[in-house]
C-alpha cells in the first residue's frame, strides 16, 4: 500500500470513528433500526478502532517523513 493510500485510509477512518463516539449517531441509528441492546458495547469497538486508525495515521505520516527525505542531501531542484 502506497504512503498517500495509507495516509487516507487512516485520516478517513480517524474521522469517521472520532465523529461516532464524540456524537451519538450510532446510538440514534441503532435505536431506530431496534439494536439498542447493543450501545452498552459500543465503546469496547469504537475505542480500540479510533486508536488503531490514528496509529495508522501516524505510521503513514512517520514512512512519508523518512521516505520524503533525501539520504545523500541530492535535490532535483
Amino acid at each position: 500500500m502506497d504512503d498517500k493510500r495509507l495516509l487516507k485510509t487512516g485520516i478517513i477512518g480517524s474521522a469517521v470513528m472520532a465523529l461516532c463516539c464524540v456524537t451519538p449517531i450510532l446510538v440514534v441509528l441503532f435505536g431506530a433500526v431496534g439494536l439498542s441492546a447493543l450501545i452498552g458495547y459500543l465503546d469496547f469497538v469504537l475505542l480500540p478502532a479510533l486508536a488503531i486508525f490514528l496509529a495508522i495515521t501516524g505510521y503513514a505520516l512517520w514512512k512519508r517523513n523518512r521516505h520524503g527525505a533525501d539520504p545523500q542531501g541530492d535535490s532535483d531542484v
